[in-house]
């Protein structure tokens, strides 16, 4: 299997080298610990302006386009589609799908339990996404599920995925480009300038997880994202969001930038 800078798609390692790297990833798992740990401490002290309204939201369909460039696949362009479905006041799913001019598309679903709390509410992400590398012939399905904590100004969740990687063109007798990583650390600390149930409003965002991508633990993504609403129905998005490669081994490198823009309509 042909493997891309920035894309997990080297081979098995043998003994030796798979027991460094669990040693590794343990002291990699223990700085993230140390920063998201840190960064709700921070975010903690902004204070909760009361019921958020984060009930039932709205049967919504989103439709973006992106620009995009990294240094595996140059300069591209995505189109993406989303719908949520809220079920009732409770529960929640929805469905995404990528198509880019790389030859790279993405599909994924999500389920949302919701529990409302005192303070903020709680809920539990499961996922399962699918990406086709067509460019290489390579398949990526990803399995998540991850517990969050959400306020005003600021979104936390915590979890983990396991990932399994096949090459379209192998023989199903054999082993061989058959990658599994049975698990990975998924993260992702979201703030908001503003309650999130304004009509508009700015966030920062520091994971190693979006909507059509799940990296490494030591791969983080740097977003920054912002709405507005034009009407009741109408609403404007906007996004960017930078990765860089090699980020806790000390060689943070450019790697890969995306741009966004597009509308929502709210039923």
């Amino acid at each position: 299997m042909k493997g891309e800078r920035g894309n997990p798609t080297r081979p098995p390692l043998k003994g030796g080298e798979r027991g460094k790297q669990i040693v590794e990833s343990q002291k990699l798992m223990k700085k993230l610990m140390i920063i998201i740990a840190a960064m709700v401490l921070g975010t903690g002290a902004v204070a909760y302006a009361g019921n958020p309204g984060f009930g039932q939201r709205r049967y919504t369909v989103t439709g973006l386009v992106e620009y995009s460039y990294n240094t595996t696949w140059g300069h591209h362009g995505n189109i993406d589609l989303q719908a949520l479905m809220p079920i009732n006041q409770h529960f929640e799913m929805e469905a995404r799908v990528q198509f880019s001019t790389a030859n790279v598309h993405s599909g994924a679903v999500q389920l949302r339990p919701k529990f409302e709390l005192p303070v903020g509410e709680m809920f539990i992400e499961t996922d399962l996404m699918y990406r086709a590398i067509a460019r290489n012939k390579i398949g990526d399905i990803v399995a998540a599920v991850g517990v969050g904590y959400r306020m005003d100004h600021v979104s936390i969740t915590i979890g983990s995925f396991c990932r399994v990687m096949d090459d379209w063109t192998r023989d199903w007798h054999s082993e061989d480009n058959y990658v599994v990583e049975p698990f990975n650390l998924l993260y992702r600390i979201e703030v908001f300038c503003r309650p999130q149930n304004n009509n508009w409003n700015l966030s920062f965002m520091f994971s190693n997880v979006d909507d059509y991508q799940m990296e490494r633990m030591w791969q983080p993504l740097f977003s920054i994202g912002a709405w507005y609403d034009v009407t009741e129905h109408w609403r404007l998005n906007f996004g960017a969001q930078c990765k860089p490669t090699g980020m806790f081994h000390l060689d943070a490198s450019f790697y890969g930038a995306t741009f966004r823009t597009g509308f929502s309509y709210r039923f």
